[in-house]
C-alpha cells in the first residue's frame, strides 16, 4: 500500500453552484436558474457533465441545494405597467410626429433636416424605462461550508453596489444613439428624396410617425407577456413554445394599426387636397391616392419601426441600432443611384427586415432575454 489515500473526486455541481452563487441566492424559480445557465453559454455537455438529463433538472438541483436569500423590504408600488406604456406610447408620438410634420411642411432642405432629426435622435433614450432600483442589497443567510465553499472575492465596485443589474431599460449609450439616427433617417429620408409626389409620401410619413407609439406599445407588451411567461413555464422547452406565437402577434398588431392611420392619413389627404377627374366616395379616392407599392413600401418601415423597438426592450440594444442603422442606408442607396423612395424601402429596407424579423424570432424567444 501506498499509504496515500484516493483523492475524491470534484464535485461539478458544486464548482456550478461557486461560479453562479448569486444566480441561485436571487432565483425565484428553477427556470430563472435555467435561463441564466443558458444565457452564460451553458448548455446539455454541462448538464451531462453534471449527471443530469438536461439544463432544467440541473437548475431544479441547484435550487433545492442553494438556500434562498430572504426578500428585501417591500418598496412604494411604482406605476402601473399597463400605464408607464401608455404614457411611453403617447410620448413616443410626441416627439415623433412634429419633426416629420416640419419636414413635410417646410421641405427637405438640411438645416430643417438637422432640426428636426434631434428629437428622433433622443426618442429611443427619453421613452426608455427607468432602470429598476434594486434597493439595500439583502444580507444572505449563512450556509453550510460543504454546500458552497469558499465566497469569491468580489472587486470594489461590486461592493458598493452588489445587486445592480442591467435592467430592462438601455441606457443612453452609443448603441441608442445609433437607434436614434436610424430611426430618424427612416422616418425622415422618405419625405428628403426629391422627385415624384410628395403629398402622399408625405401622409404615409406621418402615419408612420404616429406609429412609432404603436411600436413602443407592442415592444413593452412583448416583453411583459415573456416574464409572465417565465415565471408560469416549468422547463425552458415551455418557456419557448410558450413564447413562439407571442412574437408574430405582436408585429401583426403594430402592422394593423401602422394600416389603419396610413389609411386615415390618405383619407385626410383626399379630403383637404383632392385629385381633379371623375371618381368615388371619400374611402375610394383614399385608396387610390396610395399605389400598391407604397402600401407595401409602408409595411416594410413598420416592421423596420417595430422590430429594432422589440430588441431594445429585450435587452439587444446594439442589434436594434444595427438593425436600425441598416435598414436606413439600405433604404437610402437606391434614390442615391436614381431610384425611387419607394423601391428603395421595398429592396433595401425589405432584406433589412426580413435578416431582423430571423435574428428576433431566434434571440427573443430565449429566457435568457427576458430576465
Amino acid at each position: 500500500m501506498s499509504g496515500t489515500a484516493a483523492r475524491p473526486s470534484v464535485d461539478p455541481v458544486r464548482e456550478l453552484m461557486a461560479d453562479h452563487r448569486e444566480l441561485c441566492e436571487r432565483a425565484v424559480d428553477p427556470l430563472e436558474i435555467a435561463a441564466g445557465l443558458e444565457e452564460a453559454g451553458l448548455g446539455p455537455d454541462t448538464a451531462a457533465r453534471c449527471r443530469h438529463a438536461d439544463l432544467f433538472s440541473l437548475a431544479e438541483e441547484l435550487y433545492a441545494r442553494v438556500p434562498r436569500r430572504p426578500p428585501a423590504a417591500a418598496e412604494p408600488a411604482g406605476p402601473r405597467p399597463c400605464r408607464a406604456a401608455t404614457k411611453a406610447a403617447l410620448a413616443a408620438v410626441a416627439l415623433a410626429t412634429p419633426p416629420c410634420v416640419a419636414v413635410a411642411a417646410l421641405g427637405p432642405h438640411w438645416p430643417v433636416l438637422l432640426a428636426a432629426a434631434v428629437p428622433l435622435v433622443l426618442l429611443p433614450a427619453l421613452t426608455a424605462p427607468a432602470p429598476e432600483d434594486p434597493g439595500p442589497p439583502p444580507t444572505a443567510p449563512a450556509a453550510p461550508a460543504d454546500a458552497l465553499g469558499p465566497a469569491p472575492a468580489r472587486p470594489p465596485h461590486a461592493r458598493l453596489r452588489p445587486d445592480l443589474r442591467p435592467g430592462p431599460a438601455f441606457r443612453f449609450r452609443p448603441a441608442v444613439l445609433g437607434h436614434g439616427l436610424g430611426l430618424a433617417a427612416l422616418l425622415l429620408l422618405p419625405v428628403a428624396v426629391p422627385g415624384g409626389d410628395r403629398a402622399p409620401a408625405a401622409a404615409l410619413v406621418l402615419a408612420a410617425a404616429v406609429s412609432t407609439g404603436s411600436a413602443e406599445r407592442a415592444a413593452r407588451w412583448y416583453r411583459q407577456v415573456g416574464r409572465g411567461h417565465l415565471g408560469a413555464a416549468r422547463t425552458l422547452a415551455e418557456f419557448r413554445a410558450r413564447m413562439r406565437p407571442v412574437l408574430p402577434v405582436a408585429v401583426a398588431l403594430h402592422l394593423a394599426v401602422l394600416a389603419v392611420l396610413t389609411y386615415a392619413a390618405l383619407a385626410v389627404l383626399a379630403a383637404v387636397a383632392p385629385r381633379p377627374g371623375p371618381g368615388g366616395g371619400l374611402l375610394h379616392q383614399a385608396v387610390e391616392r396610395a399605389g400598391a407599392g407604397q402600401w407595401a413600401a409602408q409595411g416594410v418601415l413598420g416592421l423596420l419601426l417595430v422590430l429594432p423597438a422589440l430588441l431594445a426592450r429585450c435587452g439587444r440594444a446594439r442589434a436594434a441600432a444595427l438593425g436600425a442603422l441598416a435598414g436606413a442606408a439600405a433604404s437610402a442607396v437606391p434614390p442615391a443611384l436614381g431610384r425611387s423612395g419607394t423601391s428603395a424601402v421595398l429592396l433595401g429596407g425589405g432584406a433589412v427586415a426580413v435578416v431582423l424579423l430571423g435574428y428576433a424570432w431566434a434571440r427573443l424567444g430565449r429566457a435568457g432575454a427576458h430576465r
